[in-house]
């Protein structure tokens, strides 16, 4: 066991502080790494502030990390001392369900996937995040970070990157393709740089054009503002796919018009509320209402992958660690562009 000094919420809603938790001795598999960066993903507030329910204190968040290989466990085949590494949402699973075995980790049916923090781990001690100076890792969900990323730029596509990639791909995003992002943060930038990328035609649709500019320069052809009526009328059966990433309550009829014959309407946001459906929206036209949730390991590393090819960083704002209750009170103020990444260094 090593002592690490880390930031954690003691409690719900309580500010995060800093403190010294204890990571486990690198076994046969496993990977040390020193934390590097540590990206703020709004699913860390979700949880530090139990918005999703009951949820394991003390708690330190972070699923969103870059850092080095200081260590190898004597079995690893993957990954060397000063490798350039990533760790995702999770650290584990069963590995041996249907979905595990089909790189769907993230679904693993045989007891579900160890969350990077807030859930217990095989050894049945609670895991906790990148909020720290280190992190113990079996190789398996260990990535490697192209050289053609900047590790402080990286640390969000291992949660945001991927929440974005996963759907587009899996629904066909390309040349030809009418997409829209819903929400421009830190979940929707990054989808809007990854469906330009993938060739297809990309709308971003906002509350307001505030950060319209934005949009424009990181990819997107259109821009539309949510609060203008005119839009949902101008748009209507317009697109192949749509991708919201807002965690508010929206209304799903609204945007489901928005989308053509068999279009796509994809969740990633999840609202702490449930949502109500006239289900005539989706069976007028044969439309598709889906959720999907970050990827599994290979196609994490393949979006890490793309994302280098591409030269597609998360466009971030860099803090210290003695700023993370204040970062949390602005992203959920909507006042960050559009990630903010820690750096760890001053843990």
């Amino acid at each position: 066991m090593t002592s690490v000094a880390a930031y954690a919420a003691p409690a719900p809603k309580a500010p995060l502080e800093r403190t010294t938790i204890q990571r486990r001795a690198v076994g046969d598999s496993d990977v040390l790494i020193d934390i590097k960066y540590a990206g703020i993903c709004h699913s860390d507030i979700h949880q530090a502030r139990e918005g999703w329910g009951e949820a394991l204190f003390p708690m330190v968040p972070g699923h969103e990390i870059a850092g080095v290989v200081s260590e190898v466990g004597p079995g690893v085949t993957k990954f060397a001392v000063g490798d350039r590494v990533g760790v995702g949402c999770m650290v584990d699973s069963c590995r041996e369900c249907d979905n595990c075995r089909a790189g769907l980790e993230q679904y693993c049916t045989g007891g579900g996937m160890v969350g990077t923090y807030n859930a217990v781990g095989r050894d049945g001690e609670p895991t906790y995040g990148g909020y720290s100076q280190k992190i113990v890792v079996d190789e398996e969900y260990v990535l490697r970070i192209p050289d053609g990323l900047s590790l402080d730029v990286a640390a969000p596509l291992l949660c945001a990157g991927i929440t974005l990639y996963s759907p587009l791909k899996h629904w066909g995003a390309g040349p030809g393709k009418k997409v829209a992002i819903v929400g421009m943060g830190g979940l929707g930038h990054m989808g809007v740089k990854i469906a330009h990328a993938l060739g297809a035609e990309v709308t971003v649709l906002s509350q307001s054009l505030r950060k319209q500019d934005d949009g424009l320069r990181l990819g997107a052809d259109h821009y539309r503002a949510t609060s203008d009526p005119a839009t949902f009328t101008d748009l209507a059966g317009t697109f192949d796919l749509i991708v919201s990433t807002v965690s508010a309550p929206l209304d799903l009829g609204a945007y489901l018009s928005l989308l053509r014959t068999r279009g796509a309407l994809v969740n990633v946001g999840a609202p702490e509320e449930p949502i109500a459906l006239n289900l005539f929206s989706v069976i007028g036209g044969g439309k598709t209402l889906a959720g999907s949730m970050i990827g599994g390991i290979a196609e994490t590393q393949e979006m890490l992958d793309f994302c280098a090819e591409h030269g597609l960083g998360a466009e971030i704002e860099l803090i210290r660690a003695d700023e993370i209750n204040e970062a949390y009170d602005r992203v959920v103020a909507s006042d960050v562009r559009y990630r903010f990444v820690i750096d760890t260094a001053t843990i």
